[in-house]
């Protein structure tokens, strides 16, 4: 008995199913653009088959690390490598097998349409993973993963990919960046993520500060620096930054004020409100930048990043143990708006994990500065749930069309296809509604639906 169902998440009332299953089938082919993400760039310049099945599913996904920490099970059990090179769960069969055991944690979870999906569609297998079938599923995935069909830049012409954005440290050599560009057809492009170098309290800023001014740390040396490396991201293709702030603050401080906080910030001896107020300038900065050089200016904010001090410690960032935090936007971003909100040549992707803002801050916002639109349901709103509020609280005010479509914003390869699958239903099913309530026509809900699977990412992101 196969897993996936045709018709899910489509709306359950016959008709209006049958208007979203019409739109899905128009959209559900067309190529996938994947203008921020996290995977690897190493994959697709080494051409790599994925180890195995513990390696491909569980060990780099927050999502699943996350569910299965939060019933006793510790990150070295699951195979995530401490720092301190303490021992750890190294046999994958036995990761494996407590996944399979607990797999039923996952329902009714995004992750678990994800996983059946690549279980399904991408592995061809119709039996219902639990602990019975663990061992026969990891054999079948484990055969396959070492077939010429899985090398990564095979599976990215599979699944329809058309572009995909990785995204870099600000100091990155971009090595793996080259090897592509040199060597494959593929289209696998870097984006400039400067958090390191413009959070003073990020724990290796001293360092990459360092590096990136090659020691020559006056503030107006940073500042050339950092034009520098972008300019260096967008002759390698990017066509965006990242900004992954607790929030969105700006502010507008002399060059005096930032040469002080500067040279505090790189003793060691910056306290929080005097960070807040850096780093809310260098957003200033990163705007004005992004005019100049025309790289689209990402901003993530809303997470309270390593939230478990234990983890932070034993296995580094980006475990899992990220929570979000309630985010305010229209004082916050004031400033920048007041000075870059009406300019021709800079555009501002808001994202937020505080899925209350949308109706009464974000959509507004957007709703009004050409500068500005939103970004999709992320992260942990990254689901139909999510997708959905995101689409009924912002299209009244802010409309389909200062929105950018979708990004799956994942470390996971095998779910690209998967996530874009979810997105494309659940636009057709909120779509569809709209059509059997008579707000739009069917021809107009073929318009926008194709609009926000392809057209509205390649125009948002430049490509």
């Amino acid at each position: 008995m196969a897993i996936l169902n045709d018709n899910r998440l489509f709306p359950a009332e016959e008709r209006t199913r049958e208007i979203a299953r019409s739109l899905y089938n128009q959209i559900k082919s067309l190529p996938i653009i994947s203008p921020h993400g996290h995977t690897d760039p190493a994959w697709y310049a080494e051409n790599i088959n994925f180890e195995d099945p513990a390696a491909l599913f569980i060990i780099p996904d927050h999502y699943l690390v996350r569910m299965l920490c939060s019933q006793g099970y510790t990150h070295a059990s699951l195979g995530v490598k401490p720092l301190d090179n303490t021992p750890y769960e190294k046999d994958p069969r036995k990761i494996w097998d407590i996944f399979a055991k607990n797999y039923h944690l996952f329902l009714g979870t995004p992750t678990r349409l994800w996983i059946d999906y690549v279980l399904s569609e991408i592995f061809e297998i119709e039996e219902e993973l639990d602990e019975g079938s663990a061992e026969s599923i990891y054999n079948i995935i484990d055969s396959k993963l070492k077939t010429k069909e899985f090398r990564i830049r095979n599976l990215y012409k599979r699944f329809g990919i058309e572009v995909i954005s990785t995204t870099d440290e600000p100091n990155s050599a971009l090595t793996h960046h080259k090897k592509i560009r040199d060597e494959w057809d593929g289209r696998v492009i870097p984006c400039f993520r400067p958090d390191s170098i413009i959070d003073p309290l990020h724990e290796s800023f001293i360092n990459e500060v360092d590096k990136l001014c090659r020691n020559n740390t006056t503030y107006t040396n940073y500042l050339d620096a950092i034009q520098e490396r972008r300019l260096f991201f967008k002759e390698m293709g990017a066509v965006s930054t990242d900004h992954g702030c607790l929030e969105p603050y700006t502010a507008e401080l002399s060059n005096k004020q930032m040469q002080g906080l500067f040279d505090k910030a790189m003793k060691g001896q910056i306290n929080h409100g005097e960070a807040r107020e850096f780093q809310g300038h260098m957003l200033m900065e990163m705007a004005r930048m992004s005019i100049e050089d025309g790289l689209v200016m990402q901003i993530h904010p809303g997470v309270y990043r390593n939230h478990s001090s234990f983890v932070f410690k034993r296995f580094g960032r980006d475990k899992g143990v990220d929570i979000p935090v309630e985010t305010e936007y229209v004082k916050a971003l004031r400033p920048l708006l007041e000075r870059y909100g009406h300019e021709k040549d800079l555009k501002i992707i808001l994202f937020t994990l505080d899925d209350t803002r949308y109706t009464r801050e974000l959509a507004p916002l957007a709703g009004y500065y050409p500068v500005l639109r939103l970004g999709p349901a992320w992260w942990f709103n990254d689901s139909p749930e999510g997708m959905m509020r995101f689409r009924e609280s912002v299209t009244e005010t802010a409309g389909f069309y200062n929105t950018v479509g979708f990004n799956d914003d994942t470390r996971a390869f095998l779910s690209i296809p998967a996530r874009h699958d979810m997105a494309r239903r659940v636009d057709a099913s909120y779509l569809a509604r709209l059509v059997a309530e008579h707000r739009l026509s069917m021809k107009q809900a073929e318009r926008v639906a194709i609009d926000l699977a392809y057209n509205l990412p390649k125009e948002s992101y430049n490509l």
